[in-house]
């Protein structure tokens, strides 16, 4: 049985979550927190928090069961954008340039390793 967590309006650009989702996609629970928590990118610390709370959610899910001994999977990552802020940054003789803050969604799931 899989578990869902997620992100929502996360003030750092699509792009640069990606290269961390890209990273832990596919890897054993265990190993995708030991990265994250070490990992020198900003973004890595919420990262660590929603695959911890996906990791909380799967255990409520399956009472009785631990996640270390189920040996769950980082199954689906996927970021998308979200809200984009726009100001303005001044610029030569008068005029201004238009700054876009962009944020993102994270969607994490979690499942147990498929047997064969």
């Amino acid at each position: 049985m899989e578990a869902l967590a997620k992100l929502k309006n996360y003030p750092t650009s699509p792009r640069k979550m990606r290269l961390l989702a890209d990273e832990i996609r596919g890897l054993q629970v265990e190993k995708a927190l030991a990265l994250l928590e070490h990992h020198p990118q900003h973004s890595s610390t919420p990262l660590y928090k929603l695959l911890w709370s996906a990791v909380k959610n799967w255990e409520q899910k399956n009472e009785g069961k631990s996640a270390a001994d189920a040996g769950l999977l980082v199954k689906t990552v996927f970021v998308d954008g979200a809200r984009v802020l726009k100001r303005m940054r001044p610029a030569p003789q008068g005029r201004g340039y238009r700054v876009r803050k962009r944020s993102n969604h994270v969607t994490l799931i979690v499942d147990e390793k498929a047997e064969k």
